[in-house]
């Protein structure tokens, strides 16, 4: 009889990724707060672009992402040649993972770090390494400590994902310069665009060989259901990246959008405009009543609840008023919720709901 089929490596340590859910049962008028989906949309733009493409259909996309590539070094001033693209930043972070880190090695990510680092590891077969947080705020003396002959990728989302706090550029230069030679250090910058006047690490990528950047236009460009992203690291880096990539991994419609919705940067200008002002104001009317958060620099804020229990119980409150947020005990924080910034009907409604459940626990 022949051995039976294994996986490889890791595969089977892999934890699903749950995303936010959409749906309430026997509930109708549903506000979906647990996803930090833009409130406001694509830019017209993009959605115009994505009916223009309909008529190319049935053309392959080109393989080089040229023309968007072009459209996103022209608007950050990067050199294009530098940029890869991928079907999200989940992608682009998997590429990165797959070309620098195998069996032996060691991932290592923040206590509170986006839930698709340890699945990276685990996929190229790599051990993921939590590194402990100080007050939810990722502690860079603690990753550089951490580092050892193993550690081959640090992967640290600024601003971070679920928390929303940032460190500052002299902490990230304190990091990449306390890693190791031979490790690559991910700034994931998914939000990186709520940050005004942020580069999102791009001028660290510059002046260093072993630093990425990565990038999404899910979130503040409102892309999340065509899934686009890039990265931006040292041209060597990013060849090595680019024979992992599949020639067609984006659609016609895809790059049409991505590259419309780029050039629209007096979109991400009210966009970050209108979610500080109502970040601002959600957090301190949930202060207000006694549900305190960390100051967020990105399109959420991390409710805290006194223990699990409440945090559990608000959630189920919430659903029942037809509003769904994020619980994020699986993130090491049991006793919060993730609430997405809406637009200001929709914080003003969740503020609501919220106080009402605290009403009737007293």
């Amino acid at each position: 009889m022949s051995a039976p089929i294994r996986p490889q490596p890791g595969i089977m340590n892999i934890e699903l990724y749950v995303g936010g859910t959409s749906t309430v049962a026997g509930v109708s008028n549903v506000l979906k707060l647990s996803s930090n989906e833009n409130p406001y949309g694509a830019p017209d733009a993009a959605k115009q672009a994505v009916q223009r493409s309909v008529h190319e259909l049935h053309r392959y996309p080109s393989t080089d992402h040229a023309e968007l590539r072009t459209a996103i070094a022209e608007v950050h001033g990067l050199d294009p040649e530098r940029i890869i693209c991928g079907v999200g930043s989940d992608e682009v972070l998997q590429f990165v993972a797959h070309a620098f880190a195998g069996p032996g090695d060691e991932i290592l990510y923040p206590e509170h770090g986006f839930s698709m680092y340890p699945i990276l590891a685990h996929a190229c077969g790599a051990t993921p390494v939590k590194v402990p947080e100080r007050e939810r705020v990722v502690d860079v003396s603690a990753i550089v400590a951490a580092c050892n002959k193993n550690t081959r990728i640090v992967f640290l989302a600024n601003p971070a994902n679920p928390t929303g706090t940032m460190i500052g550029q002299a902490e990230i230069i304190r990091l990449a310069d306390g890693l190791p030679k031979h490790c690559v250090l991910v700034l994931d910058g998914a939000y990186a665009e709520y940050v005004e006047g942020f580069d999102g690490g791009a001028a660290l990528v510059e002046a260093r060989d072993n630093v990425i950047m990565t990038r999404t236009f899910s979130k503040i460009y409102g892309l999340g259901g065509l899934r686009i992203g890039w990265g931006y690291g040292p041209k060597r880096l990013i060849d090595i990246m680019n024979r992992l990539r599949q020639p067609f991994n984006l659609s016609t419609t895809q790059l049409a959008a991505a590259e419309a919705a780029i050039r629209d940067q007096d979109f991400v200008t009210k966009c970050r405009e209108d979610n500080a002002r109502q970040r601002a104001w959600l957090a301190e009317a949930l202060a207000e009543i006694g549900v305190p958060s960390d100051t967020s620099c990105a399109n959420f804020i991390l409710a805290r609840f006194s223990d699990q229990a409440e945090a559990a119980d608000c959630d189920a409150y919430l659903k029942s008023q037809g509003i769904i947020v994020r619980q994020v005990a699986g993130y090491g924080l049991p006793h919060c919720l993730r609430i997405t910034v809406g637009d200001e009907a929709s914080c003003r409604r969740v503020a609501t709901a919220v106080r009402q459940f605290r009403e009737g626990q007293s």
